[in-house]
């Protein structure tokens, strides 16, 4: 190796810390024999991997309503769950990019009495945006926030199972449950459980003081939600960024607009049918996570027609899903079979039989509910998923020849969760999946979950979720599993369309590390774990 050569591998090392600028880096590869262009290429290409300290980033979200509040009860879409739960706060456990649970408030958790006892330990030293301490009694009041008959909170049946939580000391917190749990710390990364301070014994989730990466500057409700970085963040070195911006950019043409002309960095949620030519682009990447997502259209099987479940398992062979895959999401999504659980997931069973369109088991089934023709509303927006104006007009089709007219209702973009979502007999939603089998049933599935979004009250798969959650032997928790993917396929009021890739686009001036599996962006995280590289 030639002096020159070594030089220039120094410098390389330097590149990440900031130590060696471009212009430098271009001499020294002129001096070892490469071009101008290939020493410019090696830059860019180290100076992207590498962490760097210090700027600004406008990220363009697929969500955001002006009905949206920093309120942790709620945080219904990727906008408020990304902004204020990711970058601006901290739960006690989070999911990392290889889908395993970590401490990430907490120091370090233990089960005892069969999973029925959790002791977690929080870290020294942490404080609130406001220079307060973090302690036990923060967590308390945090959580207890989200329990009791009074709570709004959407992740009230997530702690359904505590009978108790105490603070022991100013930094241990011990959850005493009705029965063993071996997934719970899985259950405290919900971008629900946010810790804030405790003020006059109360959650004090109005004020936006968190322990996060960011703190919060500006919020205009289905606009945009700015943040500056927090000096004092404990996890050293993050985050990288100075400033962040969430921008609510609902409409999927202008969002791939924005990216394009630069507008934003980053957008959630691409628009797969201009995906090659957003490719083109030199500037921008695509980032394609398979994860544990899947569209949704759930029945209310609280009202007619959905009520009788001939009538729902009419509509899940009135569908030609495979067509639904290979048009709408071109390759980005695989068939799914009414069934929540991801094929990564522990504990997946694929239910028998696979549903697919036969229309003479549609009119057989709806035959059986005692009608020869059927007419129902079907409410869709983009802002379910994108393509679901599409699919639904599929669905329209294929639903036709077994006798269901589908009459589609385009719903507006704006507050579709509020106004749709848990609100009409049948629409389009979207799940980002969960990490484990319980959880996934707990707050979709589960009798008094606030977003039992199809309001199915099964009394066997209730009794097994239970149960299932306290088995200690893997064998039988499999089975209890297993019956319970049955019965959400055979009887569940959610036909679950497909299990889609996460498919985002990014300038190529953001840098990042691996990308998780657990929620869309990068885990909700990408505020705190993402910097801006020189292009």
């Amino acid at each position: 190796m030639s002096e020159s050569e070594y030089k220039l591998r120094i410098a390389q090392s330097l590149i990440g810390r900031g130590k060696v600028s471009r212009r430098d880096f271009i001499h020294l590869g002129l001096a070892a024999g490469l071009t101008v262009a290939a020493s410019d290429q090696i830059f860019v290409t180290v100076a992207r991997a590498q962490p760097q300290q210090g700027g600004f980033a406008k990220l363009g979200m697929a969500h955001g309503a002006t009905t949206d509040s920093i309120d942790p009860a709620g945080y219904p879409d990727t906008f408020t769950q990304t902004a204020f739960s990711g970058a601006m706060s901290n739960g006690l456990t989070e999911v990392d990019a290889k889908g395993d649970i970590q401490p990430d408030l907490a120091e370090s958790f233990e089960s005892s009495n069969a999973a029925k006892t959790w002791v977690f330990k929080l870290r020294k030293g942490v404080t609130f945006h406001n220079g307060k301490n973090v302690t036990a009694e923060d967590v308390v009041t945090s959580m207890r926030y989200h329990m009791g008959a009074d709570t709004k909170s959407a992740a009230k049946s997530l702690l359904e199972s505590v009978s108790d939580i105490n603070a022991d000391g100013p930094e241990t917190v011990v959850f005493t449950l009705n029965s063993g749990n071996a997934d719970f710390p899985y259950i405290m990364s919900d971008y629900h459980f946010v810790i804030m301070p405790s003020v006059d014994g109360k959650a004090d989730w109005g004020s936006g003081t968190r322990t996060g990466a960011f703190v919060l500057e500006n919020f205009q409700p289905g606009v945009s939600a700015k943040l500056k970085r927090n000096p004092n963040y404990f996890k050293n070195g993050k985050p990288y960024l100075d400033e962040v911006e969430f921008i609510a950019i609902t409409d999927l043409a202008a969002r791939m607009a924005a990216l394009s002309t630069g507008e934003v960095d980053y957008i959630g949620r691409a628009d797969l049918k201009t995906l090659g030519m957003l490719k083109r682009n030199p500037k921008i990447e695509i980032i394609e996570v398979t994860g544990y997502g899947h569209y949704t259209l759930p029945m209310n099987v609280t009202m007619a027609p959905f009520d009788n479940p001939d009538v729902r398992m009419a509509m899940k062979w009135a569908i030609n899903r495979q067509e639904i895959a290979d048009k709408i999401f071109l390759g980005h999504a695989t068939v799914a079979n009414d069934n929540p659980i991801a094929p990564a997931i522990k504990f997946y069973k694929n239910p028998e039989p696979q549903h697919r369109f036969d229309p003479e088991k549609a009119r057989h089934y709806l035959k059986k509910a005692g009608m020869e023709k059927l007419k129902v509303d079907l409410s869709v927006a983009d802002a379910a998923f994108a393509g679901a104006v599409d699919a639904a007009a599929l669905i329209r089709e294929t639903a036709a020849q077994c006798g269901i007219d589908v009459n589609v209702v385009r719903e507006a973009e704006d507050a579709y969760w509020d106004n749709i979502w848990l609100k009409k007999p049948w629409c389009a939603s979207y799940w980002s999946g969960r990490a484990t089998a319980d959880w996934m049933f707990t707050q979709a599935f589960a009798a008094e979950s606030s977003w039992n979004e199809s309001f199915w009250k099964n009394p066997r798969f209730n009794e097994l979720l239970v149960q299932a959650r306290a088995e200690t032997d893997e064998a039988k928790r499999a089975d209890m599993y297993g019956e319970m993917q049955q019965l959400t396929h055979d009887d569940g009021g959610s036909i679950v369309l497909v299990f889609n890739n996460f498919v985002s686009a990014k300038s190529k001036k953001l840098g990042h590390g691996d990308v998780a599996p657990n929620w869309e962006n990068d885990g909700l995280k990408m505020a705190e774990r993402w910097w801006m590289a020189e292009a």
